[in-house]
């Protein structure tokens, strides 16, 4: 596999988010607080609504043209302000090589170029993985957790970064 090339949406990139994200619930439906039958249901205008600047940011990554990888920012009310990762998912062929920490420091660029200080994301019990990612790009764990929106059992937990070190990333990441 080459080198990854993360790139960020414009309104005109609609479809290429749709799919990816249509892609990103089927492969890991308990990532995510929604889920493939409600967000198929989707028309255009949802789509194209979701990609306006106003409601932040999305990343794609990209290896030799095929799409690997997707990450998303936005300012959620009542967190203080805290910019929030979400949509996060990266094909499994490209896991273990980067790419994941490519999308979140694109995400946690554009938040310091808005001016924001404070990144947050949700970790889904059990997802160690993106647990480790996660802490290996700075992100600390807190003692912060919500059910998951679509499996009660489950439980979310909040990971925090401020901004101001840089962190390194690697490949193999």
């Amino acid at each position: 596999m080459g080198p990854a090339e993360v790139r960020r949406l414009t309104p005109e990139d609609w479809e290429i988010f749709r799919d990816v994200r249509l892609v990103a619930l089927a492969d890991a439906p308990e990532a995510f607080a929604s889920s493939l039958e409600r967000e198929q249901a989707y028309d255009e205008a949802r789509w194209r609504d979701w990609m306006q600047p106003e409601r932040g940011v999305k990343a794609i990554a990209l290896v030799e043209g095929r799409v690997v990888g997707v990450a998303g920012g936005w300012v959620p009310e009542g967190r203080g302000g805290a910019v929030e990762v979400y949509s996060m998912w990266v094909d499994p062929v490209a896991r273990g090589t980067g790419v994941g920490a490519l999308l979140v420091e694109e995400v946690v660029g554009w938040a310091a170029e808005q001016g924001y200080h404070k990144i947050e994301l949700w970790v889904v019990d059990g997802n160690d993985g993106a647990a480790r990612l996660y802490k290996r790009l700075g992100f600390e764990a807190t003692n912060e957790s919500q059910p998951h929106p679509n499996d009660p059992g489950l439980r979310e937990w909040l990971m925090v970064r401020m901004l101001g070190a840089l962190i390194q990333v690697s490949r193999g990441a």
